[in-house]
């Protein structure tokens, strides 16, 4: 072989052998590519974002853990900023976004916080118990649009509600769709909303007539069963239910958390309401989460999903205070806020009266609210009576210290009740009485113009002793006694079944009016120009 040859076959096997290696190096290099970019799209982030017990409360702020949160425009804010960090969000709601509002939202018939709703694009909500306060037609105007002789025609809410318990009495089937399908990425999510099954106590008879609230644990199973069968593995329940727990997940209570190990095990994520508690933990497998109340907080769920099994692979959650001082609030809700500050001018920033000290709604050791009692005295003195009650779920707020407003107030008894005056039997009273202790609960009554003593220890329904009246005489069981309560409870509501026995005489003022009324002259300002109802 010459020289030149052997040069040439040398150049040969070099060129081979560098030809081999850059095969194989490609083949490799693409393999770990693919791998890589399977692992990027192996799952799906799905950010939920959660918001419970609204009310209302567009213009209202309160301090959480010494930071001023809350209020629509912050709130607002805080979600929008979340869904630009990940496009692939739903907003849902657990119920109770209105119902027990201020006048920016109350005296429009809360179609202003379903206006706020809209603008923020909710996805998903459910009714809670307030949803069905002004009835069951109401509702139904609020979420599907319709006219209202006050406000006029409304379109209603662009959010996709859910409730698998609340029954047409009529049909048989759920007043609302059971469940709601929303699609991310390919992913369908499920979505079940359930309203505490107590609403049947807080609803008067006469606001939920149409309907019944069946038991919440069967009917979500029930729902599950219809997702499974469409090939659903996400499911997420809107639960205006009761759930607690401290900030680390532990010492979890509530309804939900007695139910979680009842539910079907597909269900992953579960908002909780009605409690207006802090909630983050996992029971039975189920997330949990509740953002207090009012706006001061929201739920973040971060799900991370196999989009070939279509199950969840990951799950957390954080609750996120609305703090002021970590964002600016945003201009469209602003807007929004200052249109229905004109329509309600200025009779709600009159100034009525001044307090020498903060009224707390709080109940003591036993039982009485120091509110509560002003409120069942100005109803007394309003209907002329010698007695009167107030139940808890009539009072908000305490009344601060210092000036007090027409707004103050219609916050602080936001419920528009009127008071009745009623006949009832002494046995009648005592029955009312006893009607604070029910075998899970206890609920109680605020009185004027009684005294009474109760047995803790005695059979529900034979606890209260040495009943007598203002004067000291013993009620006695046939005679007849005037009484001033709230329409709502005259009505039968909070389970007050023996108020509904009584005979109706008169109907006087708005709750709120009597306590204006009653301000005005026990805690006058000098200058106060006398406000008419």
């Amino acid at each position: 072989m010459s020289k030149f040859q052997a040069i040439t076959s040398l150049f040969i096997l070099v060129f081979i052998i560098i030809f081999v290696t850059y095969k194989i190096t490609a083949h490799s290099s693409k393999h770990s590519t693919t791998n890589h970019s399977t692992s990027n799209r192996q799952h799906i982030q799905v950010q939920l974002l959660g918001v419970n017990d609204f009310h209302g409360q567009l213009n209202k702020y309160q301090m959480v853990s010494g930071t001023m949160a809350g209020g629509a425009e912050y709130l607002a804010a805080y979600l929008k900023k979340y869904i630009q960090e990940n496009p692939n969000t739903l907003l849902v709601h657990s119920g109770d976004m209105v119902g027990g509002s201020p006048p920016i939202s109350s005296q429009f018939k809360d179609e202003p916080t379903i206006e706020f709703l809209n603008l923020l694009h909710f996805d998903v909500g459910t009714p809670g118990n307030h949803e069905l306060d002004q009835g069951v037609n109401e509702m139904k105007r609020l979420i599907y649009g319709g006219f209202n002789k006050k406000t006029g025609y409304f379109q209603g809410a662009n959010t996709s509600y859910s409730s698998a318990n609340i029954i047409d009495t009529k049909s048989g089937t759920p007043l609302l769709p059971p469940y709601v399908i929303k699609q991310i990425d390919g992913i369908n999510i499920g979505f079940i909303g359930v309203v505490t099954k107590e609403t049947n106590l807080y609803v008067v008879p006469e606001n939920r007539k149409e309907v019944e609230i069946t038991d919440e644990v069967s009917v979500i199973n029930r729902t599950v069963k219809l997702l499974k069968e469409k090939g659903i593995k996400v499911i997420v329940v809107l639960a205006h239910e009761s759930a607690k727990s401290d900030q680390s997940g532990a010492n979890s209570s509530g309804a939900l958390v007695e139910m979680a190990p009842k539910i079907d095990d597909e269900v992953d994520v579960i908002f909780a309401g009605h409690s207006h508690e802090y909630a983050n933990t996992v029971v039975a497998g189920k997330l949990i989460v509740q953002a207090y109340s009012n706006g001061k907080a929201f739920s973040q769920v971060n799900l991370e999903i196999d989009p070939h099994t279509k199950n969840i692979v990951k799950k957390q959650a954080k609750i996120i205070v609305t703090s002021h001082h970590k964002i600016k609030p945003d201009k469209e809700t602003v807007a929004l806020l200052n249109k229905y500050r004109k329509r309600l001018g200025s009779y709600f920033n009159q100034i009525i009266g001044e307090m020498p000290e903060e009224i707390s709604r709080n109940q003591d050791a036993n039982g009485e609210s120091p509110l509560a009692k002003m409120i069942a005295e100005s109803e007394r003195e309003a209907m002329g009576v010698d007695i009167a009650f107030v139940h808890q779920g009539e009072m908000r707020k305490n009344l601060k210290k210092g000036d007090i407003t027409v707004e103050d107030l219609y916050t602080d008894l936001p419920m528009g009740h009127s008071v009745s005056k009623l006949i009832l039997t002494g046995n009648q009273i005592k029955l009312a009485l006893e009607q604070q202790w029910a075998k899970d609960y206890e609920n109680r009554l605020q009185t004027v113009g009684l005294t009474y003593n109760w047995d803790p220890n005695a059979p529900i329904g034979n606890r209260i002793v040495a009943l007598k009246d203002m004067k000291g005489q013993e009620i006695q069981p046939n005679n007849e006694y005037e009484v001033a309560v709230s329409n709502y409870l005259a009505l039968g509501g909070d389970n007050f079944t023996a108020f509904k026995q009584g005979r109706l005489v008169e109907s006087g003022p708005q709750v709120v009016t009597a306590l204006i009324r009653y301000i005005q002259q026990k805690y006058p300002l000098h200058s106060l120009n006398s406000l008419k109802e």
